[in-house]
């Protein structure tokens, strides 16, 4: 048994699990990356393993906390003592390192988001849940179309020395500018640098639209590991752009922190061994047709949401 406190916090999204386990410093002492694939559940199982083998001697865990799109049905499923929404912890997670930051840039798989911070609180956000452009998924299908590995999109971006414009308000229109670039002539890197660009540009003109950014800017999630993007955001803000090694793990570092404040007790990794379902059904107890959500641990019901009256109600 450790003597060493530690705190465990999951950003759990649909493309991408994230978990992280710091002291009490808030250092981070492992780490974790994966994939969702689609099974929540299963992803965290993955992600829990791979942080028990890497937790150092010593340690206990003795809160857990979750942010993320499927926080709730994850917080259910580990007992977490704090449920926070993403834009709460990536702001406590970045302001954590970076304690002047007045504005974050956020670019994930499938969303984006950007806060703006006054002396570490959020003052204002905005976020793009509906539209896939300028997000990582967009970005790795464009690098799939011109057949090449994603991770090198960066780099040869910028080896570009006339990037292409590139109409990047929807992915549609963007496929299609793309292809007909293409067709005229236009020079790989070129179109690739392009496509940063238009990243770059359609974030400032839709999720950051109207708001005041300042600086110092950090730049977080999967796509600030792209840096084509990263350049083609300094150019355009005529700002320096902060990116860490962690970045995209802000969000689960955030709400580890939040779970020191609530009640200890010790994490118990077993949650491994057990077996988790969820089930999804429309209510007709009365005309809100409520979305319920039912997960079960071992064929027993622990919780459900979704309902907005009392007669929705399973437990």
């Amino acid at each position: 048994m450790g003597n060493k406190k530690a705190y465990l916090g999951i950003d759990i999204g649909s493309i991408s699990t994230k978990g992280v386990i710091i002291d009490e410093n808030n250092n981070i002492i492992c780490s974790s990356y994966l994939w969702t694939k689609g099974v929540p559940i299963q992803a965290v199982k993955n992600l829990l393993k791979e942080l028990k083998k890497n937790l150092p001697d010593g340690y206990i865990v003795v809160s857990c906390g979750t942010t993320g799109s499927a926080r709730r049905l994850i917080g259910i499923m580990t007992g977490a003592s704090v449920i926070k929404n993403e834009i709460t912890a990536h702001a406590i997670g970045t302001s954590s390192i970076y304690k002047d930051v007045k504005t974050i840039f956020e670019i994930g798989g499938q969303d984006s988001k950007i806060i703006l911070i006054d002396n570490g609180i959020v003052t204002d956000y905005a976020m793009n849940t509906i539209c896939a452009a300028g997000t990582g998924a967009f970005l790795s299908s464009q690098a799939k179309r011109l057949e090449i590995d994603v991770q090198d999109f960066g780099r040869i971006a910028l080896t570009s020395k006339n990037p292409t414009k590139i109409a990047a308000r929807c992915t549609v229109f963007a496929e299609s500018d793309l292809v007909h670039k293409a067709q005229i002539g236009h020079k790989k890197e070129d179109i690739i640098a392009g496509l940063c660009y238009s990243v770059v540009n359609n974030y400032l003109n839709n999720v950051a639209k109207g708001k005041k950014i300042k600086p110092p800017i950090v730049f977080q999630g999967g796509v600030s590991k792209n840096i084509g993007v990263v350049k083609a955001f300094c150019d355009v803000t005529g700002e320096d752009i902060i990116t860490d090694p962690n970045g995209h793990l802000m969000g689960a570092l955030g709400v580890a922190i939040l779970s020191k404040k609530e009640k200890e007790e010790v994490f118990d990794f077993n949650v491994l061994d057990l077996d988790f379902e969820t089930k999804g059904y429309e209510c007709k107890r009365c005309p809100n047709h409520c979305e319920i959500i039912a997960i079960k641990k071992d064929k027993k019901i622990i919780d459900t949401w979704g309902n907005r009256c009392e007669r929705g109600a399973i437990i």
